[in-house]
């Protein structure tokens, strides 16, 4: 019997497995959209207004980031905010599952 525990979730484990990695992000304020580019060209869409240190922020400070953790994150000095590549690939795995909800 196997009773040794996979130290990741599921979500984690397809990061490390698939390396991925944000590459750059692109920030429009005016239409509430934030894309988070990764390194397989995959584009992870959110609204800046969801996260709410980046909703009052300008657009002076939300173009002053810095990814980290080999671009497993980003993080806004001058908003002390952090934000994950874990945590966006859950919100596209809500949204997915919220529009499959509504379509049914």
């Amino acid at each position: 019997m196997n009773t040794s525990q996979n130290k990741y979730d599921a979500l984690e484990q397809l990061i490390v497995e698939e390396s991925l990695s944000i590459v750059s992000v692109d920030i429009h304020k005016e239409l509430d959209l934030m894309l988070v580019i990764l390194n397989t060209k995959a584009i992870l869409r959110q609204k800046i207004s969801s996260y709410k240190n980046l909703s009052n922020a300008s657009a002076t400070d939300l173009a002053q980031y810095e990814l980290v953790a080999g671009g497993k994150g980003i993080h806004w000095p001058m908003l002390d905010e952090d934000l994950s590549l874990k945590g966006f690939l859950q919100q596209e795995l809500r949204n997915i599952v919220n529009k499959d909800a509504i379509a049914a």
